[in-house]
Formats: structure tokens, C-alpha cells, sequence
């Protein structure tokens, strides 16, 4: 049956049909002023509404701890992230700590890093890597490489405070009295070395001059008896090498209570040196013709900057 008020045979168009009609009308005729200006603020909302939708999620503050990356134990947390780290073996009171710290760091910060570590005061410290480390330079420029073994001599202040003072008192009244001799160039017990004239083979010296220790061992000295010397300083076992043609005595630096030295007359860019290995003068151990510039470096590595003597 037909439905009522259309003709005959003549099926009425439904609704989807008359909304379809009406949006193709629409569309085929110009919009007027206010259904343009409607249209234009329904697009402006729906772009808005997307950008919003787009929006990134908002930055973790610096301060957040979930927006900082991990350290891994004994990494230097003070400004390490974004500079090249090194890994490092720290050697004290035949202790290991793994440390790593910026290449970048000064000798300075890498005293505080083994306080922070062992509780020993950088004034206290005698930090090692070929040689005494330099508090103003760092460790690139000193060319430390990742795995080195860095060696740490020194004494908490109660070990200090619970030192003997009598040791020091005898070592500088020791001193006092050396002071009263004639150079010890001049003595008849050195002269017989000494007149045998600077040894061919010497490592070359540099007057007025303070360097660290070299790699290789110092060598082209005598000993007291007139025999070839060469001194080997092994920092890594805290030990003094003296060799000879005929043997190496391996001396812990601990054990060497004192270490003299006089530039020898006439040939003032070399001195005499000796390491005394027991309590009286009759335990000095004699090395003559040792280059100048080395001097200062021998006797902190052996003795330390914190002896007063």
C-alpha cells in the first residue's frame, strides 16, 4: 500500500534521501555571509582540537630523578654526564677501589674523589702514576688510559697522631748535625768515587729544573764502591728497585727513613743521594751523579710531601 499523500505507484522519498538532497543543494549554492563565518569558526575549533590531541607530552623537570641516568658506583656524579670517563684502579693500604671519574679531572679533583673513597685527606695523599701525579694538571694531559692502576701512599690524621714523635726529633737533630760537616763532596769516603769523573753513559741533566720521574729506570750512576747503579721506582708495589751487575735489592719506600742528596761540586746540575735503610748514617745507601731535575721527584715518591723532615 502506498503511503498516504503520494501518488500512486509513486514511492515517497525517505529521510536519508531529503538529507541528501538538501546537503547537495547546499553545496551546489554560494553560502551566505553568516553560514560562511559559522562554518569558518567549526573548522578553527576542530583544528584546535587536534592540536591538542597532538600536543607532546610536557618535559620532566632536571631535578627529576626518573630524567637522569644511572651512575654507576664510584663514577664522579659531580658534572660526569655528557664528558668521557675513564676507568681507574685505586691502590691504598693494599686496598682495590674501581673508580671511574672524567679524563677531564685535575690531579686536585681525583685527591678529593679518593677521600670521598678512603677517608684520607688530600693534604695526606701521595697519589701515583709514574711519578707523583700534578694537582694542576689532569688526567688526559698526564695520559692516564682506562684500567690504570693509580697508587695511594699517605696516613689518616689518627695514624699521624699515633706516630712517634722521638723518629722526628732523631731525623732532624740528625739533620742539624749533618749541616755542621764539610760538604759531603769533599769527604775522602766520596772523593774516591767522585775523582773517577762523570760516568760516559749518565742521563743528561737539566740545571735549575724540576721534572717527575721518567718511565725507564735512572741509570749511568755509580754506587760507593765505584760500580754502575740504576734506580727502578715500581709505584704500583710501592717499592725501590736498586740494581747492580750483580744483583736488585727490592726496598719497600716505607722502609726508607730518610733520603739526602748535595749537588756535587763543580758539576752542580748533578747530585749525590743517598737512602738511609736503617736507623744510623753507617745504613746509607750511596748513589752519586744523579741527574738534578730528579732530585725533588725521588724524594717525594720515597719520603711523601707530608714527612717534616
Amino acid at each position: 500500500m502506498a503511503a498516504a499523500g503520494a501518488p500512486d505507484g509513486v514511492e515517497e522519498p525517505s529521510m536519508d534521501a531529503e538529507a541528501e538532497a538538501v546537503a547537495a543543494e547546499a553545496s551546489a549554492r554560494p553560502l551566505s555571509c553568516v553560514e560562511a563565518e559559522a562554518a569558518a569558526g567549526a573548522a578553527a575549533e576542530d583544528s584546535c582540537e587536534a592540536r591538542g590531541r597532538l600536543q607532546p607530552a610536557p618535559a620532566q623537570p632536571p631535578g627529576d630523578p626518573a630524567a637522569q641516568a644511572s651512575v654507576s658506583n664510584g663514577e664522579d656524579a659531580g658534572g660526569g654526564a655528557g664528558r668521557e670517563l675513564v676507568d681507574l684502579k685505586i691502590i691504598w693500604n693494599k686496598t682495590k677501589h674501581d673508580v671511574r671519574v672524567p679524563l677531564d679531572s685535575t690531579g686536585s679533583e681525583l685527591k678529593q674523589k679518593i677521600h670521598s673513597i678512603t677517608g684520607l685527606p688530600p693534604a695526606m695523599q701521595k697519589v701515583m702514576y709514574k711519578g707523583l701525579v700534578p694537582e694542576d694538571k689532569t688526567l688526559r694531559e698526564i695520559k692516564v688510559t682506562s684500567g690504570a692502576k693509580i697508587m695511594v701512599v699517605g696516613s689518616t690524621i689518627n695514624d699521624v697522631l699515633a706516630v712517634n714523635t722521638p723518629k722526628d726529633a732523631a731525623q732532624q737533630d740528625a739533620k742539624a748535625e749533618e749541616n755542621k760537616k764539610e760538604p759531603l763532596c769533599r769527604q775522602k769516603q766520596h772523593r774516591k768515587v767522585l775523582d773517577k769523573g762523570k760516568p760516559e753513559d749518565v742521563m743528561p741533566s737539566v740545571k735549575g729544573a724540576q721534572e717527575r720521574l721518567p718511565t725507564v729506570p735512572l741509570s749511568g750512576m755509580y754506587n760507593k764502591s765505584g760500580g754502575k747503579v740504576r734506580l727502578t721506582f715500581k709505584l704500583e708495589q710501592d717499592q725501590l728497585w736498586i740494581g747492580t751487575k750483580e744483583r736488585t735489592e727490592k726496598l719497600p719506600m716505607g722502609s726508607i727513613k730518610n733520603v739526602v742528596s748535595e749537588p756535587i761540586e763543580g758539576h752542580e746540575d748533578y747530585h749525590m743521594m743517598a737512602f738511609q735503610l736503617g736507623p744510623t748514617e753507617a745504613s746509607y745507601y750511596w748513589v752519586y751523579w744523579v741527574p738534578t731535575q730528579y732530585v725533588d721527584a725521588i724524594k717525594d715518591t720515597v719520603l711523601g710531601k707530608w714527612q717534616y723532615f
